[in-house]
């Protein structure tokens, strides 16, 4: 679009024969005045020094808190980001480059008001300030080097610019204003997840254990699946489970069940006896808030136990995805119930007993159980995701490297993320090292009654 700008030159305006004079003297010199060579290596300098200006303010902020997004997890910030702190000075000097070599009648103004804009997304306070005081004073110095006899249409420009770098410095401390509410958010959700998810211990009653949460959300820290390991007087008993439902409704669901879940693993005898407190606990919590959501919410669960000294493994399945035992030679084996029944909550609907399946759990072997964040993982072709089928036949040195295999595996599955959460949980029995109940203690394990401290 062709419009008046700096680079405009209309010739001197006269009045009664006499060139009229402006409070811009310097800004009405005639071009014929000015020396080509001068002209050009003034510009170049001017390039240079808000180039030079803009990147200082770029490297400055190039610190791992210094911009409103946040750093990936290992505290280092993606290329693509490091990258983008440039542009604000890629659009300075490009400005610059512009107003040489455009014709007379096309302006560089919008590139010096983009500049700031950018840079209060992109660079703390006062990288963004450096910026809109480079675009400021560029724009006056090509609008004096022009030689522009209307001043008018020079002063609308720089206006036009001041204006935008001040509102882009507002906008600087709302983003970053946000940013702040937004890591405050994550450092509760993080401290609300370590409370209620507390990592198991790598050792525990002759057992290795591994455990990892991974939100469907970036960002989001906990939802609605759970995990839990316990050391009882019975043996070392394990849960995971998916709430039904999203955000904090969910998350306060698991916090019951896992309560009730860490206080009954110890007194129970049976694993049925433990599912029916789970059951009954729901039931409290539904008729306590008494409305539709919760009334209709359910959790599907698998509560499994492995007595200490021994190679048994007992599961009780409430309509979660099977379990997978796999190998130390590669074959892995889906744990599928008898028969089918109904998610913790749902009992009313249905009377019939827990049934108990009870297999050899031989030293070596590792059981795996997840939630269908899994198994609901579809790839750009809408097939969803076969934990059996893509386990079988590798061999992995513990349950941490199964895990980071299966989640990866899961990742390159979808293309990258999941559609919702995962919780995962991996056990390997390993050779007997005196499996009593303090083994493990210095790792995390729980403690003697009368409260014991969940894994």
């Amino acid at each position: 679009m062709r419009v008046r700008g700096s680079r405009a030159r209309t010739g001197a305006r006269t009045e009664g024969g006499t060139e009229r004079r402006t409070a811009w003297p310097r800004l009405t010199r005639p071009l014929a005045r000015r020396r080509p060579t001068t002209r050009v290596r003034t510009l170049i300098d001017t390039g240079a020094a808000a180039g030079a200006a803009v990147g200082a303010a770029t490297d400055a902020s190039a610190g791992p808190t210094a911009g409103p997004a946040p750093a990936d997890e290992s505290g280092k910030e993606p290329p693509g980001r490091r990258m983008a702190r440039w542009v604000p000075a890629v659009l300075v000097l490009g400005g610059i480059a512009f107003d040489l070599a455009a014709p007379p009648g096309y302006t560089a103004s919008p590139f010096f008001a983009a500049a700031p804009l950018v840079a209060a997304a992109l660079l703390p306070l006062r990288q963004t300030i450096v910026t809109a005081v480079v675009a400021v004073l560029t724009t006056c110095l090509l609008a004096e080097l022009h030689g522009v006899r209307d001043p008018t249409q020079a002063a609308t420009e720089i206006i036009t610019v001041a204006t935008v770098t001040v509102l882009a410095v507002v906008i600087n401390r709302v983003v970053r204003r946000s940013y702040h509410r937004l890591a405050s958010a994550r450092g509760v959700a993080e401290a609300a997840q370590r409370a209620v998810l507390p990592a198991p211990p790598a050792r525990l009653a002759g057992l290795e254990i591994a455990a990892r949460y991974v939100p469907a959300e970036k960002y989001a820290a906990i939802g609605g699946d759970l995990y839990a390991v316990q050391d009882t007087p019975h043996g070392v008993r394990l849960i995971v489970g998916d709430v039904r439902g999203k955000g904090l409704g969910a998350v306060e669901v698991v916090a019951i069940l896992l309560g009730c879940f860490r206080e009954a693993a110890e007194q129970e005898t049976t694993l049925e006896a433990l599912v029916g407190r789970l059951e009954r606990a729901l039931q409290r919590e539904g008729a306590r808030r008494a409305d539709l959501e919760v009334a209709e919410g359910f959790t599907t669960a698998v509560v499994a136990e492995i007595p200490r000294g021994g190679s048994t493994l007992r599961l009780i399945n409430r309509g979660h995805p099977a379990p997978l035992l796999l190998e130390e030679g590669g074959a892995v084996r889906a744990l599928e119930p008898e028969a089918s029944a109904l998610p913790v909550g749902m009992g009313e609907l249905a009377g019939w007993p827990d049934r108990v399946m009870e297999l050899a759990f031989a030293e070596g072997e590792t059981l795996l159980l997840f939630t269908d964040g899994v198994t609901e993982a579809r790839d750009r072709h809408g097939e969803f995701y076969d934990p059996e089928e893509r386990l079988r036949g590798r061999r992995f040195a513990g349950p941490q490297e199964l895990l980071d295999a299966l989640v990866a595996d899961v990742e390159r599955h979808t293309g990258g993320g999941t559609p919702d959460d995962m919780a995962l949980l991996a056990v390997r029995r390993t050779p007997a090292r005196g499996n009593g109940r303090g083994n493990g203690r210095d790792n995390g394990g729980g403690s003697d009654r009368p409260n014991p401290t969940p894994s």
